[in-house]
């Protein structure tokens, strides 16, 4: 049964939270409840949590177009 809860945070974590969640097509509670879920079931594995120590830490230019490196990487990994 849903049930509210009150957070805290930086206004603009918040900002980009629900940017984030728009664009995924899923509510900000959505995504943290997702999230939670993950940390209680201990789905995190070390490399998960090593990847949220460092988030943040290296800034993108605007017109990175992370999909086309993924498909690239992919690419160069299963062709040699």
């Amino acid at each position: 049964m849903p049930k509210k809860l009150t957070l805290s945070m930086d206004e603009k974590v918040i900002e980009q939270a629900k940017l984030f969640a728009k664009k995924s097509k899923r509510s900000l509670s959505e995504l943290i409840e997702s999230y939670l879920k993950k940390i209680i079931d201990e789905k995190m594995d070390d490399a998960d949590l090593e990847l949220l120590n460092i988030k943040g830490l290296i800034t993108l230019d605007k017109d990175f177009d992370e999909k086309k490196e993924i498909r690239e990487i992919v690419a160069k990994k299963h062709m040699g």
